[in-house]
């Protein structure tokens, strides 16, 4: 049997950590704001629950930040290790960007993380929101450099060639950062983050529901999440359908994997929902399809002509199978999405919305929904770039550093022993926390009036007055 050669198994390690990587921040990009908004309800209402929550998810959020972090920074020494040519080709263009993402980012989520995790009894309830505002704006400028690094790889606008054969910028900086694909990926990728961090939260919800429906907490975590799920869903859908018509624009080889479309279809192409890839034989086996659907959804006209892959030269196909299949994960779980969050809202409709088993049901199974469908959407886009890691410019076999096939080997197989080693053991414990309900913490602040469901808030609230006793529901 042969075995892989240094560019597949390059590929599959940096496939490998980034997979892992962005698993993390899908979740606490939605979570910061999450926290931002119960921290800014406990300090409009005065309502405790909102302040159980925030500490609640707050320790959860410091964990997933933790092994981001941590998993994003082994993952990036790869450009210097199994990418290297790729590094010093490309490097005057992402370098900049990157290190705008360390200076604007990383430095403004660091400095105020401390003051969100441990300040809350030891600075001012307006510096505090503003430190929990700041992490959540953070992690937003992150993704807008991260994702405008990737889009400029997908759609490469505004740069030249030096005489190092290095990328450059020309012209204007603004023409590398909005490249054409940035918009749409940056809407389509943050709208999945705060969706992946409303199942999560919606699926631990749903899990205690079925236990204590009568927790207020609970009740508060899982309608706010039902209310994501129902606005944010059909959102998602259309800016997935967007982020698809440019792709077909810049990258349609891409478009030609994601459809099945091995042959051109001069009068309407079909849209196949289902079946089996055969690039051996360039058709997709057992199609199950609908006449002229792909030409209306791409083209608006059931008519309108699509090329297939047999325009395409044969090394230029990207892997269809692979492509194929993740994009129809993506796809069917967000019509799944939508659908659990048309169900709340008929649920809350009739009053069921915290009593309805089936829902909660529902919920809990889609709880890690948005995670698979995020890896599934990368897979589509970075597996359908394929072969270029540049699109159109470089390709990925020019990328790979000179390195024999056993060492790339070896740091694989080490990185998959100790990622399931430490961030499994991180995942255990933060399934333990998720598993334990939501409950009355410690009292706040002496200078936040408090306030319980069904209450009025108090004029002014003493430190010896807010002792905590057994049956005190705040």
């Amino acid at each position: 049997m042969e075995l892989p050669d240094a560019l597949l198994l390059a590929r599959i390690q940096f496939a490998f950590t980034v997979s892992f990587h962005f698993l993390f921040p899908a979740i606490t990009i939605g979570l910061a704001s999450y926290l931002a908004v119960l921290e800014g309800l406990w300090l409009k209402t005065g309502r405790a629950e909102y302040m159980d929550l925030f500490r609640y998810w707050v320790k959860i959020f410091a964990l997933v930040f933790a092994m981001g972090v941590v998993s994003g920074i082994v993952m990036s020494y790869q450009f210097g290790t199994n990418w290297s040519v790729f590094s010093d080709r490309a490097g005057p263009v992402i370098g900049p960007l990157m290190a705008y993402e360390v200076l604007t980012a990383f430095f403004l989520e660091a400095g105020f993380l401390g003051v969100m995790l441990f300040g809350m009894n030891r600075v001012g309830k307006g510096l505090h929101f503003t430190a929990t505002l700041m992490v959540a704006v953070g992690t937003f400028i992150s993704a807008f450099w991260i994702l405008s690094v990737n889009s400029w790889m997908h759609t490469p606008t505004g740069h030249a060639l030096n005489e190092h054969g290095q990328f450059i910028a020309a012209g204007s900086w603004l023409d590398i950062i909005f490249n054409p694909s940035f918009p749409y990926r940056l809407a389509h990728t943050m709208s999945a983050a705060y969706l992946t961090t409303a199942f999560v939260i919606g699926g631990v919800a749903a899990w205690h529901l079925l236990r204590d429906r009568e927790n207020q907490r609970v009740r508060i975590m899982f309608s706010m999440a039902m209310w994501m799920a129902a606005i944010v869903s059909p959102i998602q859908i259309l800016l997935g359908d967007l982020h698809g018509l440019n792709t077909l624009e810049h990258q349609p080889v891409k478009v030609m994997a994601m459809e099945g479309h091995y042959q051109s279809y001069p009068q309407g192409a079909p849209l196949i929902l289902f079946g089996i890839p055969n690039s051996a034989q360039q058709r997709v086996d057992y199609a199950v399809q609908i006449p002229k659907a792909s030409s209306l959804i791409l083209k608006h006209d059931r008519n309108a002509p699509l090329d297939g892959l047999d325009t395409v030269p044969p090394e230029d196909h990207p892997p269809v199978g692979i492509v194929f299949w993740a994009f129809r994960i993506m796809v069917g779980l967000g019509f799944l999405m939508a659908a659990l969050g048309l169900f709340s809202l008929v649920a809350r409709a009739r009053g069921r919305l915290y009593s309805s088993r089936p829902l909660h049901r529902f919920a809990i199974a889609m709880g890690p929904s948005g995670l698979v469908a995020v890896l599934a959407g990368w897979v589509t886009t970075e597996v359908g770039r394929q072969p270029w890691v540049i699109h159109g410019l470089m390709r990925t076999a020019d990328a790979v550093s000179p390195l024999a096939a056993p060492a790339v080997a070896t740091s694989l197989l080490a990185f998959i022993v100790i990622y399931f080693a430490v961030f499994g053991a991180g995942v255990v414990y933060i399934l333990k926390l998720m598993g334990k309900p939501p409950g009355p913490h410690e009292p706040p602040p002496a200078h936040i009036p408090v306030r319980t469901a069904g209450t009025t808030p108090a004029a002014a609230v003493k430190p010896e007055a807010i002792a905590p006793t057994a049956g005190d529901p705040a």
